[in-house]
């Protein structure tokens, strides 16, 4: 199969690209984390605070702040046990146990880790693995490296100046051991979700960003001692408190190729424990992974800002303030209804709130449109809504410049959303509004190559996870699904002529307790 013909079926017919005899070995799955043995660890205090609503002054962090940032981002907050569905096979015994944590993932698998380069006073300069397990740092290599990542990303960023940089990885057998190659769509969403997170977190912490999707690939992987083949750098997020320039556009002379880099640090290999004993290989994942990469920064991209133009009677929106909330206490909150979700109505103002906040995820500082002079999201909004005052149900489209509705297709559509899923886990007619965030059908493969798709499924992820925490700030639920008729979506909303398609669907409403146990890790 082409790669070309796998991302199509990976949307359109996912059928196609796992084989129908596929086994789910759950008996020799591997951890939801990674793990280090035989390195040095730096623990992380585990005096968390429970609240993070004030903006913190800009101050270069030391070990314990840092340690909060990142357990907010992605650390293990909860530990939940509850009945297993019937039919399940994933757990014996009856009853399901999982650790929770911020951000959502794809069968709670979590493919994605974290790895840090650190310049802080309390520990030595290199590069950590976060294990989350254990919240701690583990370092994997010593020594400063302001100029070989700053050379990686191309010289657009002007590392020296920054305290720390995120490398948001993808370990591909985490949930293609379940999953098989719809994998790839998965990995690219959740690793969106984590950065939506993170930089929501940067902004409590008062730390300066930006999002760095393109940079010579082996060079970092080369860098962190990662194999091509298991495990791949698929962002970057520099942060600093200090003046740092972020030029996208700054010219790369030497055009400097990855191999080149790699030559100037030697290589390292760490042993990590996985559990599965058998690791079946990927081709799929692993040759576009290869085809995504970038050799040299001459290769580097922008992508021009374009305009949504619907066609559909406009839908004033009130003019709401910002949701204001404590991102620790929300983080914590965040739950995914399954038949859990109950019908409730749906104001106009909770509804102009919760797309106001979701559509902020979209502006942020990115190697993507970081100089142009306007920025316009790669994504967007498009929703079917039900029992919702004053406004008729039908499919919309969210301007989210003039902050209003579009009726694209008027009339109840949960019928036929419904017969699109094919899991029917969640009851759309308990639902009063459905999401759909939406891109460019061709990912953008002209500028970007097969890179497009991956950037495109993780701004995808970034704006689903700001969409719900803001639905969890008015206390609602919202479950992603990648379950979903994406052709059938498409013509609900008319999206042909807009060169677009749906990437992910998102049902968000009220709902009933669970019964299940849950505690907190921290206290």
């Amino acid at each position: 199969m082409n790669l070309d013909t796998f991302l199509h079926n990976l949307h359109f017919d996912i059928d196609q690209i796992s084989p129908p005899d596929w086994e789910v070995d759950w008996e020799d799955a591997p951890l939801a984390y990674k793990l280090y043995r035989g390195l040095p660890v730096v623990p992380l205090s585990l005096e968390v605070p429970l609240s993070c609503k004030e903006m913190e002054s800009p101050a270069k962090p030391d070990l314990g702040r840092m340690g909060h940032f990142l357990w907010y981002t992605f650390g293990l907050n909860q530990l939940s046990q509850s009945v297993s569905p019937i039919g399940s096979h994933e757990e014996e015994g009856g009853y399901m146990q999982s650790f929770r944590r911020s951000v959502p993932s794809g069968g709670a698998l979590y493919p994605n880790e974290l790895y840090m380069y650190l310049k802080l006073d309390d520990v030595p300069e290199g590069i950590y693995h976060y294990d989350v397990l254990h919240h701690r740092l583990v370092l994997l290599r010593k020594g400063n490296f302001d100029s070989y990542i700053a050379r990686a990303l191309g010289n657009r960023c002007e590392v020296s100046s920054c305290f720390g940089t995120v490398f948001v990885t993808t370990m591909f057998w985490k949930n293609y051991f379940k999953y098989n190659n719809f994998a790839y769509r998965l990995q690219g969403l959740d690793a969106g979700a984590v950065m939506g997170q993170l930089l929501e977190v940067t902004k409590k912490f008062g730390f300066a960003e930006g999002v760095y999707f393109q940079f010579l690939d082996r060079a970092l992987n080369h860098l962190l001692g990662l194999s091509d083949q298991e495990e791949s750098v698929y962002a970057v997020i520099p942060l600093s408190v200090e003046p740092t320039s972020w030029a996208a556009n700054r010219s790369c002379r030497d055009g400097m190729a990855a191999s080149e880099l790699c030559g100037e640090v030697t290589a390292i290999q760490n042993n990590s424990l996985v559990r599965s004993i058998k690791v079946k290989e990927f081709p799929m994942l692993t040759g576009i992974n290869k085809a995504s990469m970038q050799e040299s920064a001459k290769s580097f991209r922008q992508i021009m800002p374009y305009e949504t133009n619907c066609e559909g009677r406009p839908v004033t929106l009130p003019h709401v303030k910002r949701i204001s909330y404590d991102l620790a206490s929300v983080s914590r909150e965040r739950f995914s209804p399954d038949m859990d979700f109950v019908l409730g109505k749906i104001s106009q103002e909770q509804l102009a709130a919760l797309l106001q906040d979701a559509a902020a995820s979209c502006l942020y500082r990115n190697d993507l449109d970081m100089t142009l002079e306007k920025r316009a999201s790669r994504v967007s909004l498009y929703m079917c809504l039900n029992n919702v005052e004053g406004i008729p149900d039908g499919a919309y489209y969210y301007d989210s410049d003039a902050h209003s509705l579009r009726e694209l297709n008027p009339g109840d559509h949960r019928m036929a959303l419904q017969n699109g899923m094919p899991a029917g886990n969640v009851n759309l007619f308990q639902v009063p509004l459905c999401f759909h965030v939406a891109g460019d059908k061709d990912f953008h493969k002209t500028a970007m190559g097969y890179r497009g798709y991956r950037i495109q499924q993780m701004e995808a992820g970034m704006l689903v996870q700001r969409l719900l925490l803001a639905a969890t700030a008015l206390g609602m639920g919202g479950h992603p699904l990648l379950g979903f008729d994406a052709k059938m979506c498409d013509e609900i909303y008319r999206m042909e002529s807009q060169g677009k398609t749906s990437l992910i669907q998102i049902p968000i409403g009220f709902y009933r307790a669970r019964p299940w146990l849950r505690g907190n890790l921290i206290s």
